[in-house]
Formats: C-alpha cells, sequence, structure tokens
C-alpha cells in the first residue's frame, strides 16, 4: 500500500494524538502510595490494607500503605489534597472530610475543591465504652457519674471534630445539658484505647471496629451502641435509643478519596476495582469480622453521602458553638 504525501504529513500529529492515550492507559507506571491518615494498627489501616492488596493485585504496580497520623487524621488528608504526581489515593473518616472545615477557619486544605471522593468504603456504629472498674453498666449510670464529677471525667477521641469527639459532645448536649467532660486527644485509635483499658482516661464514644476486640475480651465495657438496631457482634449491647435518647444515631466511616486533579477515567477505574475487592469473599470477612458494615458505593453516591454528613455535623459545631480546644 502506497502512503500520499497528506497522508505522510499527518503521521506526527498521529503519534502526538496517540501519547497521551499510551500514557494514560499505562497508569500507573510506578508504585502507587495509598495514604492512611492514621497509624498502624488503627481501624483505618486496616481498611486501607484491604483497599491496597486488592489493587496492587490489579493495577500492575505496588500499593503501599504510607501511615501518615496526626491531628486527627488532618495531616494525611491534606497530603493526599496536595499530591501533584499522580500516583497517591488514600482513604480518610469523617472529621477531615465533614467536620473540619466547620471547626478550622484556616484549614490548609478544602474537601470539597481539592479531593475527589471515590468510594465510601465501609461504616460502622460506635460504641459508648467506658473502663472496666468503673461502676457503670448503663447510660442512665454513665450520666449519673458524669454529673457528680463535673469536669473530672475524661474521655478520648483521636481529635477536635473526630466522630468520637462530636458524637460524645452530642450525647452530653442530648442529656441535659450542664455535663462537662474533660477532652483528651490522640493520634490514632490504639493509643486511646490503651489508655482507656489502663484507666487514664474513662470513656470514649469510638468507632466499633476500633475496640470491638477488647469489648469481646472484657477489657472495657461497651453500654450503648449508636446504630439503629442492636450490633450484631455485641446482642447484650443496647442502643442509645433503648436507653431514652432517640434520634442519636450515628456512624464511622471510611472514604477513599483522591486529589482533585485525578482524571475522571482513572477516578471511575478505582472505584469499579474498589468495589469488585470489597465484595470478595475473602475482603469481606475480613472487616465484616473487624465489625464494620461493607459499602463500596460509587463516587456519585460517596460525594452525596459526605455532603450529607458534613451538612449534619458541620450544623452541630455551629449550633453548640463547638471550637477544636474543647
Amino acid at each position: 500500500m502506497t502512503l500520499t504525501r497528506r497522508g505522510l504529513a499527518a503521521l506526527p500529529v498521529l503519534a502526538l494524538a496517540a501519547g497521551p492515550a499510551r500514557a494514560q492507559a499505562a497508569w500507573p507506571d510506578r508504585p502507587v502510595r495509598f495514604v492512611v491518615p492514621f497509624p498502624g494498627g488503627s481501624s483505618p489501616d486496616l481498611t486501607g490494607r484491604v483497599v491496597a492488596e486488592h489493587l496492587g493485585k490489579v493495577l500492575g504496580q505496588p500499593v503501599v500503605v504510607d501511615n501518615r497520623a496526626g491531628a486527627g487524621g488532618n495531616i494525611g488528608t491534606d497530603f493526599i489534597a496536595k499530591a501533584t504526581d499522580g500516583h497517591v489515593i488514600g482513604l480518610s473518616i469523617n472529621g477531615p472530610l465533614s467536620t473540619a472545615p466547620a471547626l478550622y477557619p484556616n484549614l490548609p486544605y478544602d474537601p470539597v475543591k481539592d479531593l475527589i471522593a471515590v468510594s465510601l468504603l465501609v461504616r460502622g456504629p460506635q460504641f459508648l465504652v467506658v473502663n472496666k472498674d468503673l461502676p457503670i453498666t448503663d447510660l442512665a449510670g454513665f450520666l449519673a457519674e458524669v454529673r457528680a464529677n463535673p469536669g473530672k471525667l475524661a474521655f478520648g477521641s483521636v481529635g477536635s471534630g473526630s466522630g468520637g469527639h462530636l458524637g460524645m459532645l452530642d450525647l452530653l448536649a442530648r442529656s441535659g445539658g450542664g455535663l462537662e467532660m474533660l477532652h483528651v486527644a490522640y493520634r490514632g485509635f490504639p493509643a486511646a484505647t490503651l489508655d482507656l483499658v489502663a484507666g487514664r482516661i474513662q470513656a470514649m464514644m469510638v468507632t466499633t471496629a476500633a475496640v470491638l476486640p477488647q469489648v469481646q475480651a472484657g477489657q472495657i465495657r461497651a453500654i450503648a451502641v449508636t446504630s439503629a438496631d442492636r450490633f450484631a457482634p455485641t446482642p447484650q449491647v443496647p442502643t442509645l435509643a433503648e436507653q431514652g435518647l432517640p434520634n442519636a444515631e450515628s456512624y464511622g466511616w471510611q472514604i477513599m478519596v483522591v486529589p482533585a486533579s485525578t482524571p475522571a477515567e482513572r477516578v471511575a477505574r478505582l472505584a469499579a476495582e474498589v468495589q469488585r475487592g470489597l465484595r470478595e469473599p475473602a475482603a469481606r470477612q475480613r472487616l465484616e469480622g473487624a465489625g464494620f458494615e461493607v459499602m463500596a458505593t460509587t463516587p456519585a453516591e460517596a460525594a452525596a453521602f459526605l455532603a450529607q454528613e458534613t451538612e449534619r455535623w458541620g450544623g452541630m459545631i455551629r449550633r453548640l458553638n463547638i471550637r477544636p480546644e474543647d
């Protein structure tokens, strides 16, 4: 076959046009960093490793978990938001995504403008847990103890604006007002749990997945759960609604996020792979065994969920005038 002069002239243009397509198709062309904004051994770390393991099998490059803890997850989330090399992905949770914008006027990233929600990965209700040596077995006893010791009992969380921090403040506000506790912030769930077991703090509102082993082993006592129904692994623990506190349902959750500069086709590919991976029996068993409900949503569903949670908890922060130092 003979090429015309016009055909020869078109070859460089065709080559240039094919170049970006080949580059896009080749992503990733080096290891991918999966940022988890909490330390190893935390419940987000478990989810991150399950997701990273699956992505490493299907993307053709290693997917390495990078734990960047601190500031209730804000440090790691900020790192994801500002990544520019195209090979950083990660997950984040309630605090950095849905409450930090209302809590910190000078937050260095904007969850809406700087990040794209790829998939809501998992969610789980929260336990109200107390040190096992305290004479507290139910919500009424807990509130009575707080009322009798204003400002003397301490509760832990992974930072101001986290689900556990706001959940406890919401609980105290709903229970008649005037109840005061000391808030102690930690870099991650493991350290907070260790201090609760040791009695250095007295209580936590914390995602079930973070403390389920300690509850089941009797190291700490769960006196309420924030789900609509009792939590299947601990059927003996009543809900807040059962104990006279209706409309207090809440969940801790984890969403996979990528920088806003990520191409739409890459977001769609990642979402499809995450959904596929989380629905595999082995992955589902690991996560459900840890106390999570697997969600595995589309990007649109994840974005809608995040907007709803931001409105709910941001509104509560403004209504109760909560400050970072509370």
